[in-house]
């Protein structure tokens, strides 16, 4: 009988865990709801690093709340983004890092949002491809307010279908309901998931 994967192992491993330390560094990011710029990230990891983990490990682990911010889209609506805290994204990247190589598995070939090494501009080639090949149509879809309508507990299910580890599911719920802080108000977060958030659909 095959071992399960603890893949909580996997996310905490140092080697996984200093990777997303670097990556959330050269991503930089604004500052979430506790005012903890990247580059003081350092300095808290020396002091805290080894009390997070085992807090993630133990599960008592708790997300703080993404901060609303707004932008402009040009149909003159707005989109909403959540910024997490800069702990909160290190920890969202290095649970990205371990679960992104399984998923991309099953995406098609011709699937280009919001995958590594995938862009819109791909995207465009391949259609230009297909109308140098003698097709006449190509069809945009958008899922308005996709990331808005998130079922939690659906998703956690089709997790499950991959990942039999109880505690890495429940650090990813627990980051989907975390919360968003909107000014100084808190909203809780029973659907959806903020965009700018590393644990998306």
């Amino acid at each position: 009988m095959e071992k399960q994967r603890i893949f909580i192992d996997d996310i905490l491993s140092k080697e996984n865990m200093n990777r997303a330390y670097k990556q959330v560094i050269k991503n930089k990011g604004a500052a979430g709801i506790d005012g903890m710029e990247c580059n003081d990230l350092f300095s808290h990891l020396k002091v805290n690093g080894h009390q997070l983990r085992e807090s993630i490990r133990n599960q008592s682990y708790k997300p703080m709340p993404v901060k609303r911010v707004e932008i402009p889209k040009d149909n003159g609506s707005k989109r909403k983004l959540g910024i997490p805290t800069v702990t909160d994204r290190m920890i969202q990247q290095a649970a990205a890092q371990v679960l992104t190589p399984i998923y991309e598995r099953k995406f098609h070939t011709n699937s280009y949002g919001f995958r590594p090494g995938k862009s819109a501009q791909q995207a465009v080639l391949k259609a230009a491809e297909y109308m140098n090949e003698g097709y006449n149509w190509v069809v945009d879809i958008d899922l308005e307010k996709f990331f808005d309508t998130v079922e939690h507990d659906k998703m956690i299910s089709i997790l499950n279908k991959e990942i039999k580890d109880g505690k890495t599911l429940s650090l990813i719920r627990k980051f989907l309901a975390s919360g968003v802080m909107v000014g100084e108000q808190m909203e809780e977060t029973e659907i959806g998931t903020p965009q700018g958030n590393l644990c998306k659909a």
